[in-house]
């Protein structure tokens, strides 16, 4: 017997995690599988950080914070966002939570709901659709393709706007695709949306430091956006502490008001020590985020040639991130023997069982024709991915 609530049975099981388990299941069975599909840096956290938590433990920071995080470290986020972004919040419209997911959540649970609908341009985020499910309202999904670089343009922005539109997800640089939106591009989309004043924006910018053209720009720096932008961040993806759970929004007075009340019931604040760690990562040296991205960059491009020279397979220069998100279609109705290869699904599952690589189905990000990997591994681990992967893709016929 099923006892589960509606709720919960509606929701999908996270494809990248799904993903992640199964290579680590096969590699505990001794194959050797390179891990494609995970997307978290593989650097260890910088010691100045790792060392703040080690005060914060021997200085006692071991009971509940404040539900929103602690007053220090939402000012070092406030000064964060001054600082980089030219972006003014008061420390009182920042919610720290257990990772940039669970503020993405707390948003959309707090703003949306039955009856409402949220625009997300695809490819997307796997969880967006899943928590949208949650917040028991509807998700509008928009096809971006490569052709127009995986970015949502206001002609289709405006088209998908209705009387029901509560929110617009947007993420950039994007997970999957490495996509950034210009300021030109924002500026365009900020112009349809000033015209329909109540839907509220949230600008997923994890990947913020993970960029490699130049200065990242968010949306709430439009004219008019700040006032209805729920901006999230946080020290994952930047500072390579995606097992601290420290994440933020810094948003309107009152959704952050909002975001704390509901967080406050389920929640409560996120661990004290992460918290204290998080402060010197915003506030610390951040030599280590340039020497991190270089790196990302330098395997973006080494994978990107390696890829790139497998037929079949059609890519695109990532700006931003550390993934890559070919077109894989061109493999659909192939077959390697009694396998037919139908779709991303059947294909990630090949190159996990026949090249042993884990890759993501371009399915999980409602983006059916492509799939993705990730770059964040070692240089000699990537060649050795893309030798398997090209050896693999050449006996489907």
């Amino acid at each position: 017997m099923n006892r589960l609530s509606d709720r919960l049975n509606s929701l999908s099981p996270s494809a990248t995690l799904a993903m992640s388990q199964k290579s680590a299941e096969l590699k505990a069975a001794g194959v050797d599988v390179i891990n494609l599909s995970v997307g978290e840096p593989d650097f260890f956290t910088p010691d100045h950080i790792k060392e703040a938590a080690k005060r914060a433990i021997d200085e006692n920071f071991s009971f509940y914070s404040p539900v929103p995080g602690y007053m220090s470290l939402r000012k070092a986020i406030a000064e964060k966002l001054k600082r980089e972004n030219g972006l003014d919040y008061a420390p009182e419209q920042i919610v720290c939570g257990n990772g940039a997911k669970q503020a993405v959540c707390n948003v959309l649970l707090c703003v949306a709901g039955p009856g409402d609908e949220v625009i997300i341009p695809a490819p997307c985020w796997v969880s967006y659709v899943e928590m949208v499910k949650l917040a028991e309202a509807q998700s509008v999904i928009i096809p971006t393709g490569i052709e127009q670089d995986f970015k949502l343009t206001p002609a289709q922005l405006e088209a998908a706007i209705t009387p029901r539109t509560k929110v617009l997800m947007l993420c950039s640089p994007s997970n999957p695709t490495g996509s950034v939106y210009s300021r030109e591009e924002l500026e365009a989309l900020a112009a349809v949306l000033a015209k329909y004043p109540d839907i509220i924006v949230i600008s997923d910018e994890i990947y913020e430091h993970v960029n490699y053209v130049g200065s990242h720009c968010s949306i709430a720096s439009q004219p008019g956006m700040i006032e209805r932008t729920a901006l999230i961040n946080g020290v994952s993806k930047a500072y390579a502490m995606t097992g601290w759970r420290l994440g933020f929004v810094a948003a309107p007075l009152w959704i952050a008001k909002a975001c704390s009340k509901l967080q406050g019931q389920y929640t409560s604040g996120p661990s004290s020590i992460a918290q204290k760690a998080a402060e010197a990562a915003f506030s610390g040296d951040q030599a280590c985020v340039e020497e991190m991205r270089r790196a990302f960059e330098r395997r973006r491009d080494l994978m990107f040639g390696l890829l790139d020279k497998i037929p079949g397979l059609e890519l695109r220069l990532p700006h931003g991130a550390f993934y890559l998100f070919p077109k894989c279609s061109s493999y659909f109705g192939k077959r390697a023997g009694d396998r037919v290869i139908a779709s991303s699904s059947d294909l990630a599952l090949y190159l996990l069982e026949e090249a042993h690589v884990a890759a993501v189905a371009g399915d999980a990000f409602c983006a059916p024709d492509y799939i993705r990997f990730s770059y964040a591994a070692a240089d000699d681990q990537l060649v050795e991915a893309a030798r398997r992967v090209a050896a693999a893709l050449a006996k489907l016929a």
